[in-house]
């Protein structure tokens, strides 16, 4: 079992700074590209940044040059840097993490995604 819990959202006003992390845990042999994804109601969910275990990045349009991906791969921790926050920023925000594990000889692939955070951009 491999499990990714998410921490770091909150209530933060526009302008203002907010850190994401994301631990991932349990039976894990590596971890390809981690990431940040966002939903608001009624909405697709939509990819934010992400890293790859080499840590190349990639980011969406609306938030580069504000939000800052990272990772620790040691920890198997992901972080989203998320500054000059505006209230479209206003979401869930969901860890995901292309898990490889080992078992019985074999290798399994296994796309896991976190619970979320709620980030809330308002005055």
């Amino acid at each position: 079992q491999v499990q990714l819990v998410e921490s770091g959202g909150g209530l933060v006003q526009p302008g203002g700074s907010l850190r994401l992390s994301c631990a991932a845990s349990g039976s894990i042999f590596s971890i390809n590209t981690m990431g940040w994804y966002r939903q608001t109601p009624g909405k697709q969910r939509e990819l934010v940044a992400t890293i790859t275990s080499g840590g190349s990045m990639n980011y969406a349009d609306s938030v580069k040059g504000r939000f800052a991906i990272s990772r620790d791969n040691a920890k198997n921790t992901v972080y989203l840097q998320m500054n000059t926050l505006k209230s479209e920023d206003t979401a869930v925000y969901y860890c995901n993490a292309e898990v490889r594990r080992y078992s019985f000889s074999m290798y399994y692939d296994t796309d896991i995604w976190g619970k979320g955070t709620l980030v809330t951009v308002s005055s």
